[in-house]
């Protein structure tokens, strides 16, 4: 019999476990500590624990910890993990240190069903949604976990398309009895997919980031099939029903492609498309993929567009390139490679 993982549960799934088992209901707070305050490997570690119900959760229970399977560090610092996900699947996650920070980029999917032009995720096709078993242990389990100032959701898959293990991951992470993370310190990055944006800004206070890349409607369509199905104009309609003028930020990311959407007209599409929206502009250098006809913006290029939009009211900001040399760059990750040849890393 398979053993039901107890990383990734929330408390009140926590809950239920012990009530099945007739233990005290204190027994769940107890367990969600050793899980996510101490962090153990084994439920012979939970010491608070009785012998008689240590052994009742272990007939039916394991932690479901699991350590990465392999790592590529970058030239800058960038670390990028590879961790398994069910039987023959893996994603990847990547840990960024800069100065008195540390990000660390979570994958929600195997894959994505997304197919943006210049993701290499997407090229990789759809596999299978994370359990929040898989989104939490790519945290848990990083051997730099106590060094992380801040989590993005932006690795592997489109997050809303996952989102009910997304909000219990993300639950787990800011609750009194996860990690007790402000939402401040964790953002999710999607597409824009309606129904499940306006339920993540209704259930969590976490920062988000919607994947912009064009203002023009038909070109952005061209670059992100998502936007016949998840217009931008609907996105940012929905977006101005919700106040993101206090705490919780509101970003889009905008790859800037040489050529494409690198010219002025593009930036007065922006401010006419954001105008009134409480946001800001993240600007993201394109890491060249196999098989894209697109290159990336020089820094002239990219730092006047900036200027403008900056000195015309949109915050606008260039995102540090980091890890491009092992692949960890934005967009650039996929274990399509190591899934072919998944018997040789297991």
């Amino acid at each position: 019999m398979q053993k039901r993982p107890l990383l990734g549960l929330t408390l009140s799934e926590l809950q239920n476990v012990v009530k099945n088992l007739g233990m005290p209901g204190f027994s769940a707070k107890q367990i969600a500590s050793w899980l996510y305050d101490k962090k153990v490997t084994s439920i012979d570690e939970m010491s608070n624990l009785s012998l008689k119900h240590r052994g009742l959760l272990k007939e039916i229970c394991e932690v479901g910890a699991e350590a990465p399977v392999d790592a590529m560090r970058s030239l800058d610092g960038t670390v990028k993990y590879l961790y398994r996900a069910g039987e023959g699947h893996f994603v990847e996650a990547v840990y960024i240190p800069d100065g008195d920070r540390a990000t660390l980029c979570v994958s929600s999917q195997v894959g994505c069903k997304m197919k943006c032009k210049f993701c290499m995720t997407g090229k990789q096709g759809f596999t299978a949604n994370l359990t929040s078993n898989q989104i939490i242990n790519q945290i848990n389990s990083l051997p730099e976990r106590d060094k992380l100032t801040n989590v993005v959701m932006m690795g592997m898959g489109e997050p809303l398309d996952n989102l009910d293990e997304v909000l219990k991951a993300l639950e787990i992470m800011t609750s009194s009895y996860g990690y007790a993370w402000s939402p401040k310190r964790v953002t999710l990055s999607s597409v824009g997919l309606k129904k499940g944006l306006q339920r993540f800004i209704e259930e969590s206070d976490c920062h988000l980031a919607i994947s912009l890349h064009s203002p023009i409607p038909l070109q952005r369509r061209e670059l992100m099939p998502a936007e016949k199905a998840f217009p931008i104009t609907e996105i940012v309609e929905l977006l101005r029903n919700y106040d993101f003028s206090k705490q919780r930020r509101l970003s889009f990311e905008y790859i800037v492609f040489k050529g494409v959407n690198d010219s002025l007209p593009y930036a007065k599409e922006l401010l006419k498309l954001l105008r009134g929206l409480d946001c800001r502009i993240n600007l993201i250098r394109f890491h060249a993929i196999p098989g894209v006809n697109l290159e990336g913006a020089d820094m002239e290029t990219m730092t006047a567009f900036r200027d403008y939009l900056t000195s015309h009211g949109l915050f606008t900001t260039i995102r540090s390139s980091r890890g491009e040399d092992i692949f960890a760059a934005c967009g650039m990750l996929s274990t399509a490679k190591q899934e072919e040849n998944k018997e040789e890393l297991i």
